[in-house]
């Protein structure tokens, strides 16, 4: 297994060399700076607990305390030496790091699952033995790219559920669904396995449903959830391409029976519909099996893959036939029917549903809520599936994020740093020494220049000494934070 040590970029190695000498201290911290997406200016906080315990205690423990400290150097000198040709890099450091048997840091942070506004730190780092000042901003690599992209896809998360919790207080008469409407479909369209946990994670944070079965497994481990005492996340049965297609295109409606009747006599059963006449589907078939989805205990799902979502789902006023026109939702109405709720719109029957779970977009969300309503139906008629396109489109500068030193020591005296680049917008304009965070009014708010005495009365909590985990978050409290802000 690789040195933790070398979980970096190759700059950083003969940093310690570079700072002023008899430096001490080094004190950072973790910021979102900007938005890129239009109306989303604060951003949720999650990701360092995972952060701490995969790679600072248990990677660090594994490959690197716990294995015989001539071999760690003797790997370590190799890489270095390979990578860089002739060097001064050095490995009494590591040497003594390995000796210390912990990494000698201090993390303060905001609660996770906190809502966090731009330009306000999330968190910060420092080192607790003078002699390992270079650890601090050594880490930065290793936490920037782990800890982004799950603030990034629980920000987005929560702005869907912002939408969907709208307009079913609005239109629907059962609110609680929006746990479920919002579903993840992105585990195969992100950037390996690692990322789509995080990242579907993020999204367990603001909805239950999700495709992602291994983040149930991640959120158990590193966020202390338990799917035998809680919903963590679930999922129904659902048919594939694959399997309607090897049913065949002449005997579809026979492959519909024999999933609603034999296969999946109740309970919820998801159906992809559009492999050849989604509108086939809609306007014969299912017509003819009427009295076999509603004899069902259960629901079945219809699920649209390809087109535009909205007209899809919403119907389309340009459409060339009438089943084009109306759309999945009112052609589902005009078979199954349903109730009108108290708010005056309508809600299909609970055999019936539908899903769509391609190109969803925040916009699009909004766009099929709104469509509904305009035609009397409640939102919640519909689940939409979220997937890559709008959890990989994304990177570190979506919110900015960055690791910047604000405030070190050397021979014992403190100095204010900061970075003010001439020829940037300010975006890259950091804080500038000690930082405090307080609360007012329910909002974070940041004060920089502060006393040691100032900084330690903050907001920020030691999550982290020495080796140690002193703070461990738990799903349900996280969970609790974002349903709160909402």
């Amino acid at each position: 297994m690789t040195n933790p040590l070398l979980y970096t970029d190759g700059y950083k190695v003969d940093h310690r060399r570079q700072y002023p000498d008899n430096t001490t201290l080094v004190y950072s911290n973790w910021t979102p700076r900007k938005s890129r997406l239009e109306g989303i200016d604060e951003v949720v906080f999650f990701g360092l607990q995972y952060f701490i315990k995969k790679y600072i205690i248990q990677d660090f423990n594994e490959n690197f305390f716990n294995k015989p400290k001539e071999e760690v150097l003797k790997k370590y000198s190799r890489r270095i030496n390979n990578y860089l040709g002739a060097n001064s890099v050095g490995i009494k450091h590591i040497a003594d790091l390995h000796d210390l048997g912990y990494i000698p840091m201090v993390i303060k942070a905001l609660p996770e699952g906190s809502i966090v506004p731009l330009r306000v730190p999330m968190f910060t780092m420092y080192n607790t033995k003078p002699a390992f000042f270079w650890l601090t901003n050594y880490f930065e690599t290793l936490c920037s790219t782990t800890v982004w992209l799950p603030c990034n896809s629980a920000t987005i998360a929560r702005e869907y559920r912002k939408i969907l919790d709208s307009y079913a207080a609005e239109t629907s008469s059962v609110p609680e669904f929006v746990d479920w409407q919002g579903h993840d479909f992105s585990m195969r369209g992100m950037a390996g396995l690692e990322a789509a946990l995080m990242s579907a994670s993020g999204h367990l944070l603001s909805f239950t449903g999700s495709d992602t079965i291994p983040a149930v497994d991640f959120l158990e481990q590193y966020y202390n959830a338990d799917s035998d005492k809680e919903l963590v996340g679930g999922s129904v049965a659902a048919t594939e391409h694959s399997v309607m297609s090897m049913g065949t295109n002449d005997a579809e409606e026979d492959t519909f029976k024999r999933l609603i009747t034999e296969v999946y006599p109740n309970g919820i059963v998801s159906v992809v519909s559009d492999t050849w006449d989604l509108w086939k589907v809609l306007t014969v078939y299912l017509p003819n099996l009427k009295e076999e989805v509603l004899a069902r205990d259960g629901k079945l799902v219809i699920r649209p893959d390809s087109g535009n979502p909205v007209k899809i789902i919403c119907g389309n006023a340009d459409g060339t036939t009438e089943a084009e026109t109306k759309g999945v939702v009112e052609l589902l109405w005009d078979i199954f029917g349903g109730t009108t709720n108290e708010k005056g719109y309508k809600e299909l029957d609970s055999h019936i549903g539908a899903i769509y779970g391609d190109s969803i977009t925040l916009q699009r969300a909004k766009d099929i809520c709104e469509g509904l309503k305009a035609k009397g139906f409640a939102s919640t008629n519909v689940v939409l599936g979220v997937g890559s396109f709008t959890y990989q489109y994304n990177t570190r500068d979506t919110f900015g994020f960055a690791m910047k030193a604000t405030y070190g020591e050397v021979n014992g005296v403190g100095r204010d740093i900061y970075k003010d680049p001439i020829t940037d917008d300010g975006t890259k304009k950091s804080a500038k020494g000690l930082i405090q965070i307080t609360k007012e009014n329910g909002v974070f708010k940041m004060r920089d220049q502060v006393s040691w005495e100032e900084e330690a009365k903050g907001a920020l909590a030691e999550v982290f000494r020495d080796g140690e985990i002193l703070v461990k978050e738990k799903l349900s409290e996280i969970r609790g934070r974002i349903k709160d802000s909402l």
